[in-house]
């Protein structure tokens, strides 16, 4: 007969308890890399919420032009753009109100970084612009020396001309060459299927209709700027035939930039493009850049757009937005991969259009495909809050509806920008009003009294157990405090990794949760004690009675963690902080009255003091009441059974 070999009983609790063990410290390895490898760097305590640490303050105002105005369900709309990218962006315990009827109050725990705070102020608005013309801003021109003499040389070559102009090439075509094609600052989108422009700002690409340039006989004291040479873009007259029509230069602004005072009534989007600015010192004298960027970020989607690349260093003309960011279905961010699969080590922003997003790209793109490469009709430009972020060229249609923006992206701006497109974009944009430092709420006092309160708790249960279930109440003890270690560990590694901050609400819910931990263990031992007095010996009561008991702490665990699921998104700051951390101990106390609890008790029950059913034990047969005679398998009883037994034979023998 064939016999099989026996699995060693204490295996199985041993391994969990070592799985148990390890799990522990992969946590705290965890919180131990983030304080050496993390930016910002992690802590060992976990992060305090506004009402315990305090933080800032800032009230947000829109920017509005002449004749527009702001509604309740705008400002309604904005509060709940602004929280979803404030918890995006990884700051938790953050409140987001009204004040009055069109400003918005923020506020931050912490320290927030001037990057979290301009994102939230931001419009946002994503848009595809097929581009019409672009060219390189050209630097302030450098001040030179002056000479022995006092004078120049007359010479018209670039060196010689103490102005610093440069003598263009004459030019009367009016294509645009590649070389002079240029998209300095712009970064490549799906490089497998874009191609970027080049920058050669050199004099014989500046497609001019002059050739001569006069000397100073004076040098100029100091730097300024050479204006590009503009030449006249044809269409004049015509009706644009599609987004990329060169006849969109000569038709008349839209209104929002002459109600801003920016250019007078009747200027040409042409007059337009050749009078905004790209850098502070072209903006000097008249509206600040600030303000030229304000409004292209407000500029009608139906209409002609001028823009500058974010650096200052291209200048665009594009024609009305053909996809939009309502057409995002998801935006995210990473790493780079290459062809082989491989990281690059570039973060990118990956854009993912719904269906009609997806067709309208496919559609731009076929179009540009009929221009000529490295010219600006063969590029669209992706524009965000008034400036090109990308200007990316064309070599073959896209038709699946992901799009990626790559160049220089660090982890941090990625995620911001990701967040701000997924979240949708403001009605308006905002303005910072007022900023301002607050102090804690509740402060060092109050916690110490809630953590007070919490041991005072802590130390009931501990008390009843003892008192309750004798020697077997250590074993409440010890799961409370792994419990402990574990809540404390994942707060604060949830604290660097997720932004997750403790508030009073928080605390609330972890002393809470005490109690749910203890029931666990008071349900399980209520079910051991019963099958005890029913006969059975303590290593076949321990089994029998979790099977019995485990369903019911799962049911009444799942039950807690729905309530506080529900309850989380249902509510709202300090509210969510409390069901958080409610489920979350709901999680660890599954996790370990499953992987603790139960293989500690399992242990227990083999040893002479336990499974013999000592006095002080907990599991003593005779103060818990067990039954007579009971079978317990292959010829043996319990020690009941036998004290029963051994009774029974007494008194026959005294009556003989």
């Amino acid at each position: 007969m064939a016999t099989r070999a026996r699995r060693s009983p204490g295996g199985s609790p041993r391994r969990t308890l070592v799985i148990l063990l390890l799990l522990v410290i992969a946590l705290f390895a965890g919180i131990a890399g983030t304080t050496a490898w993390s930016s910002p760097k992690g802590k060992w305590t976990p992060l305090l919420g506004l009402d315990l640490e305090g933080g800032r303050q800032i009230t947000l105002q829109p920017i509005v032009g002449k004749g527009e105005s702001v509604n309740k369900g705008q400002v309604n709309q904005a509060v709940d753009i602004i929280r979803n990218r404030v918890n995006g962006n990884g700051v938790s315990e953050a409140q987001v109100s009204t004040l009055g009827s069109n400003l918005i109050v923020v506020s931050l725990p912490g320290n927030p970084s001037q990057q979290t705070l301009n994102s939230l102020a931001q419009s946002s608005q994503l848009a595809f612009r097929a581009v019409i013309d672009s060219q390189p801003v050209q630097p302030a021109a450098p001040t030179p020396m002056p000479s022995s003499s006092g004078s120049a040389s007359p010479s018209g070559s670039p060196s010689a001309s103490p102005s610093g102009s440069a003598s263009p090439k004459a030019s009367g075509s009016q294509s645009v060459s590649p070389s002079g094609a240029a998209s300095s600052g712009a970064n490549d989108v799906l490089p497998q299927a874009f191609k970027a422009e080049t920058s050669s700002p050199s004099p014989s690409a500046s497609p001019s209709g002059s050739a001569s340039a006069k000397p100073s006989a004076t040098p100029s004291g100091s730097a300024t700027p050479t204006p590009p040479v503009q030449r006249q873009l044809p269409g004049a007259g015509q009706q644009p035939t599609s987004a990329s029509d060169t006849a969109w230069a000569s038709k008349t602004v839209d209104e929002i930039w002459v109600t801003n005072n920016l250019v007078p009534q009747g200027t040409t989007y042409q007059e337009l493009y050749s009078k905004f600015p790209c850098t502070t010192e072209a903006a000097k004298g008249g509206p600040s850049l600030e303000q030229w960027r304000e409004v292209a970020a407000r500029a009608p989607l139906d209409q002609p757009a001028v823009m500058c690349a974010q650096d200052g260093s291209q200048k665009y003309l594009m024609g009305p937005s053909e996809v939009s960011g309502k057409e995002l279905s998801d935006a995210t961010y990473g790493q780079v991969s290459n062809q082989q699969g491989q990281q690059t080590g570039q973060v990118a922003v990956n854009l993912d259009f719904n269906s009609k997003g997806t067709s309208a790209f496919a559609d731009v793109t076929k179009r540009l495909m009929t221009f000529q490469q490295n010219t600006p009709q063969n590029t669209f430009a992706i524009t965000v809050d008034g400036q090109v972020i990308s200007s990316p060229g064309v070599n073959q249609p896209i038709t699946d509806g992901n799009a990626q923006i790559t160049g220089g992206f660090t982890n941090s701006t990625a995620k911001t920008l990701a967040n701000q497109l997924k979240f949708g974009a403001l009605p308006f944009s905002f303005k910072e009003l007022t900023s301002s430092q607050v102090s804690p709420e509740v402060g060092g006092d109050q916690l110490q009294k809630a953590l007070i309160a919490g041991l005072i708790g802590l130390a009931l249960v501990v008390v009843y157990s003892l008192l309750q279930y004798r020697a077997l109440g250590f074993v409440t003890v010890l799961s409370l405090i792994v419990a402990g270690i574990l809540s404390y560990g994942l707060v604060t590694l949830l604290g660097t990794t997720s932004g997750f901050r403790l508030t009073m609400a928080g605390v609330t819910g972890l002393i809470v949760s005490i109690g749910i931990t203890a029931d666990s263990f008071i349900v399980y031992f209520e079910r051991v004690r019963d099958e005890v007095r029913s006969g059975r010996p303590l290593r076949a009561a321990v089994e029998t009675g979790w099977n019995r008991a485990r369903r019911t702490i799962i049911i009444s665990d799942a039950v807690n963690f729905l309530a506080s699921a529900v309850l989380y998104v249902l509510s709202e700051d300090n509210v969510k902080a409390f069901a958080f951390t409610l489920g979350l101990s709901t999680i660890v106390d599954l996790v370990v009255v499953m992987m603790f609890t139960h293989p500690v008790l399992t242990l227990l029950a083999r040893t002479k003091f336990f499974g013999g059913g000592h006095k002080w034990s907990g599991f003593d047969p005779d103060r818990l009441g067990a039954r007579g005679v009971t079978y317990a398998g292959r010829g043996r009883v319990t020690i009941a059974d036998r004290k029963a037994a051994a009774g029974t034979a007494a008194a026959q023998g005294g009556n003989a």
